[in-house]
């Protein structure tokens, strides 16, 4: 008896420390580090504008670019000539829809979406960048009505438009307008797709074995779309003065992107991304979730940038931003900190007038009148 006394005793002194060890035993919370709070707070964004050591904007704009395009490691080659080739095209109201075979790179020869006014032109432009949304069965077709496809693709098409814009394809609504319109699939979604058919899970693969070859996945959809717009303003109907790119969810994301690395564009609409790094990476937030955010992942550019800094390279080009209150992927007060970050970038070089941010009563979607509004910013920038 006296012996089971003395163990209760013992273990009653031990069982607070084994307590405490085991709720303290883990390092990792949410797929998130429990020190995620101390890593944030270690990001000063050195090189943002107003931070940084340069005091003239033009040299702030080439060195914050150089480190962008430093980041966006082990790109492939620019091709030496893009040698469209039209390979089907459908008569619509208005304009002509082709599909085209171009170089984007001296490795990738790949499939796209033009669409082309009636009239002599030249011609404004938009570069046109779809949607991630985890669906990846298609990507250019999510922005251009498709033609001779499948049956199936059309559905899915149909649906993707419903459910994301407003039942209306953007690209179609841009050339009844007058502009030409390129769309082309970023690298695994649609014709650029796996070969072994659609898997959510092979993104994060994907992305793994970029970093191990020294590149990222983000960098070449980067280079796909700078190339895409170099080449856009190439052609001989468009007029490369009035180039613009636009994009919803990953697109816009691409596209304020796009108009930070590329002079090619001239005006860019964003749609429904934007956001601080303080905001995003959070226990609640889906961008923690990673899978879909290594599309959007370029490595070592948060020890210098966050996302608005980033975005402000464009400056002072007209850039539009739009976002919804109750969109559950960009908590609203991210989205007011980075446009207020923008908003004294833009100001601070006398264009505050060209810098559009504005906060819609919508959930994570491009409604009709936004697509609108899109195109009445397009109409007095690019027009």
């Amino acid at each position: 008896m006296k012996h089971i006394v003395l163990f209760l005793l013992l273990l009653a002194l031990l069982l607070p420390e084994a307590t405490a060890q085991t709720d303290t035993a883990y390092g990792v919370v949410k797929n998130m580090p429990t020190f995620y709070e101390q890593l944030k707070q270690q990001l000063n964004y050195p090189l943002a504008w107003g931070r940084s050591s340069y005091r003239d904007f033009d040299t702030w704009r080439t060195e914050a670019r150089g480190v962008l395009t430093e980041c966006l490691q082990n790109l492939p080659p620019a091709p030496q000539d893009y040698a469209p080739e039209t390979t089907d095209c459908e008569r619509r109201e208005g304009y002509e829809a082709r599909k085209i075979h171009f170089n984007v790179s001296a490795w990738c020869r790949i499939p796209a979406y033009l669409l082309v006014p009636d009239g002599k032109g030249p011609f404004p432009a938009i570069v046109l960048l779809h949607d991630h949304g985890a669906h990846f069965s298609i990507g250019k077709e999510k922005m251009v009505r498709p033609f001779h496809v499948a049956d199936s693709v059309r559905a899915d098409a149909e649906r993707w438009a419903a459910q994301c814009y407003d039942g209306q394809f953007v690209g179609d609504l841009l050339a009844r307008n007058g502009y030409v319109v390129l769309a082309i699939d970023a690298l695994y979604w649609g014709e650029r797709g796996r070969k072994e058919g659609v898997d959510y899970d092979g993104q994060q693969a994907l992305a793994s074995n970029f970093l191990q070859m020294g590149s990222s996945w983000a960098s070449f959809i980067h280079a796909d779309d700078l190339r895409s717009a170099e080449f856009l303003a190439s052609l001989p109907f468009v007029d490369k003065g009035r180039v613009g790119c636009l994009g919803f969810s990953m697109g816009a994301y691409r596209s304020w992107m796009l108009a930070a690395l590329s002079d090619a564009v001239r005006a860019s609409a964003s749609v429904c991304w934007m956001n601080t790094t303080e905001q995003l990476m959070t226990l609640t937030n889906n961008q923690n979730k990673g899978g879909s955010a290594f599309s959007m992942i370029v490595p070592g550019l948060r020890r210098y940038l966050d996302y608005p800094h980033t975005a402000s390279i464009a400056c002072p080009k007209p850039t539009l931003f739009f976002n919804g209150t109750h969109d559950k992927l960009f908590p609203v007060e991210g989205v007011e900190d980075a446009y207020r970050e923008m908003r004294d970038v833009w100001q601070s070089q006398g264009a505050g007038e060209r810098l559009v941010t504005r906060l819609w009563d919508e959930k994570h979607f491009f409604n009709r009148q936004m697509q609108q509004q899109v195109l009445e910013f397009f109409g007095k920038w690019l027009e």
